[in-house]
C-alpha cells in the first residue's frame, strides 16, 4: 500500500474518494464540502487549517482515506485542548504545529477513515499511524488528534496506543413518531406544556417558518442568512466567524442536496427575520448556524430544535445532532450522550501525562452524563 499526503482535495480523484464515503451520505467528508472550504478560503493557510488530506493506494486504486489538516493553533476544534499546549509551552516544548483528523469548525460525530468495501480498519491503521509517525518526526510536528470518529473506530485507535478522551453532546433520537404531537406525548405533563407554550409563540408574533433545500436554495437566500450568521458571531466573540461569505454563497452550486436552510418570516410578508442553517445525509440532521435580525421570544428554540425535530420526524430520519454544548436542549428532548477523541502524542513523557489525564476526565464525563439524565422530559417507563 502507497500513502500520500496531500495538500489539497484536488489532488485526489473525486470519483474514487466518493465512494468511498459511506452510504448515509455523511456531508462533511464528501468531496465537494471539503473542496467548498479550501475553494472559498474557509481552509488554507489564511484560516489555520492547511489541508493534508491522507489517503492509501493499491496499484493505483483509492482504497483508504482520512481528513488531515496541519494545525498552528486549536481553533474550530471543539474538543479543547488548550491547557496540553500550556503545559508543553511550560516545559520549552511546542505543542504546535500539531495533525488533526477532523472536519473543520464541524463538532460532528462521523467516520474518519473512509474504506473501500472489503477492506477494514484494522487493516490500513497500522501503516495510517505509521505514515504519520513519520511525518510528524521530520517536521517537528507534536502529535495527532482524532476529533469526533464513531465509536466502531475507537477500539482500533486504543489498540494502535492512541488515548481515548471522551466529552459528552446532546443527541435527539427518533422512536419512530408519527408526528410532534406524537413526540410530545411522551413527554411529562409540565414539560409537554411548556414546550407547546414556546411553539406557540412563533404564531402569536405573526411570524411563520419555511423550509429551503436542493434546487430552493440561492445566492439571495445564502446572502440573507449570512448576514445573520455574522451577527450572531459578531455578539459572541467580536470576530465575523469561520467561514467566509463565499462558502455560503457557493455552497448552492456544489452542496445543495446536503443543506436544510429554515427562514422565519412575517406572515404574509417577505421580511425575514432570521433562520438557521442546517446539513442532513440519509440517517441524521446536523444543527450548525443561527442567526436573527432581531430578538423575538422562542424564536432560537423554534428554528434550532422544534423545527429540526418536525423535519426528521416528516422525514423519517433517525438522528438530530444540534451541535455542542447548551443543556437547555436536555429539556426539549435531547439525549446526553458520549463522544469521543483519539490522540498520539510523540513525546513519551507527555503521552503518559495525557494517558492520566483523560482517565481522570473519564469518570467526571460518565458522572455528568448520569445526572444530565435525570433531567430528560420523558415519562418514566
Amino acid at each position: 500500500m502507497k500513502i500520500i499526503f496531500n495538500k489539497s482535495i484536488n489532488e485526489v480523484d473525486k470519483n474514487q474518494w466518493d465512494d468511498l464515503v459511506p452510504e448515509n451520505e455523511y456531508p462533511f467528508l464528501k468531496y465537494e464540502f471539503l473542496k467548498l472550504l479550501e475553494l472559498t478560503g474557509s481552509t488554507g493557510v489564511s484560516s489555520g487549517w492547511v489541508p493534508m488530506h491522507l489517503t492509501l493506494e493499491h496499484e493505483d486504486n483509492l482504497i483508504a482515506g482520512m481528513p488531515l489538516y496541519l494545525k498552528n493553533n486549536s481553533q474550530g476544534e471543539f474538543v479543547f485542548d488548550h491547557s496540553w499546549a500550556d503545559a508543553f509551552y511550560h516545559h520549552g516544548i511546542n505543542y504546535y504545529p500539531k495533525l488533526v483528523s477532523s472536519i473543520p469548525y464541524t463538532p460532528a460525530t462521523g467516520p474518519r477513515i473512509i474504506l473501500k468495501d472489503n477492506y477494514s480498519i484494522k487493516d490500513v491503521l497500522p501503516i495510517i499511524i505509521e505514515g504519520i509517525k513519520n511525518i510528524s518526526e521530520s517536521n517537528n510536528i507534536s502529535s495527532w488528534h482524532v476529533l469526533f470518529p464513531n465509536i466502531d473506530e475507537i477500539t482500533p485507535y486504543q489498540e494502535g496506543g492512541l488515548s481515548i478522551r471522551k466529552n459528552a453532546q446532546f443527541i435527539w433520537f427518533n422512536e419512530e413518531y408519527e408526528s410532534f404531537d406524537n413526540y410530545l406525548e411522551t413527554f411529562r405533563a409540565r414539560h409537554r406544556k411548556n414546550v407547546k407554550k414556546e411553539r406557540e409563540k412563533l404564531s402569536s408574533q405573526n411570524l411563520t417558518v419555511s423550509h429551503f433545500s436542493g434546487s430552493d436554495l440561492n445566492e439571495d437566500l445564502m446572502n440573507t442568512f449570512y448576514n445573520f450568521y455574522l451577527s450572531t458571531n459578531l455578539k459572541r466573540s467580536g470576530h465575523e466567524g469561520y467561514l467566509s461569505k463565499d462558502f455560503f454563497l457557493k455552497a448552492p452550486s456544489s452542496i445543495a442536496d446536503n443543506i436544510v436552510l429554515m427562514m422565519a418570516s412575517e406572515k404574509n410578508s417577505k421580511n425575514v427575520v432570521g433562520g438557521s442553517l442546517f446539513f442532513k445525509d440519509k440517517e441524521n440532521l446536523y444543527g450548525r448556524y443561527w442567526g436573527c435580525r432581531q430578538e423575538f421570544d422562542c424564536l432560537h428554540f423554534e428554528c434550532c430544535y422544534y423545527q429540526g425535530i418536525d423535519f426528521c420526524i416528516k422525514n423519517k430520519l433517525k438522528r438530530f445532532d444540534p451541535g455542542v454544548q447548551g443543556e437547555h436542549k436536555i429539556k426539549r428532548g435531547f439525549k446526553p450522550v458520549e463522544t469521543f477523541s483519539a490522540h498520539w502524542i510523540a513525546d513519551e513523557r507527555f503521552k503518559t501525562a495525557i494517558e492520566d489525564f483523560v482517565l481522570r476526565e473519564e469518570s467526571q464525563i460518565k458522572r455528568y452524563v448520569k445526572e444530565a439524565e435525570k433531567y430528560l422530559p420523558f415519562k418514566s417507563i
